[in-house]
């Protein structure tokens, strides 16, 4: 792939697309329309510690890695492909996968991309039903992942 612009100008965060490789058997990508996603996080978290024959400076080394669950929403069309990998899930048969969150600049075009690996399924949200609202019946989807990277 060609290497990303640069800009001055911040993206919009409404224009984005999630890709999720092999959640059904048929090994197809299931490509979501989300309306959000939040969890792009890793922390490398310090450890401290103290030789007892040095003076009362702490050392710090870098502990272990720590992605956070990535959280998907989205209005219900009736695909049940996200709903059934997490009945595997619920019956033991947890599938692993990897996915691509991908984030457009103005004219649709790649702008940034997040991959994630060893993803499955730890928490499904159904939608709140009211008969006096007017408004779109959500889901969650939230995924625990091992490893999350920015790819260039």
């Amino acid at each position: 792939m060609p290497p990303l612009p640069t800009r001055d100008d911040p993206y919009a965060s409404y224009n984005f697309r999630i890709t999720v490789n092999d959640v059904s058997n048929d090994g197809v990508a299931v490509s979501g329309s989300f309306t959000e996603v939040s969890g792009l996080e890793l922390e490398v978290p310090p450890i401290e510690y103290r030789n007892g024959s040095e003076d009362i400076t702490v050392r710090k080394i870098p502990g272990l890695k720590k992605f956070t669950n990535l959280t998907f929403k989205r209005g219900i069309t009736g695909h049940v492909d996200f709903w059934n990998w997490v009945v595997l899930a619920l019956q033991g048969t947890v599938k692993r996968t990897s996915g691509l969150i991908v984030l457009e600049d103005e004219n649709h075009h790649d702008a940034m991309r997040w991959s994630f690996s060893r993803g499955w399924p730890t928490k499904y949200t159904g939608p709140t039903l009211s008969a006096t609202k007017n408004e779109i019946a959500m889901e969650t989807l939230v995924l625990a992942v091992e490893k999350l990277e920015i790819q260039t």
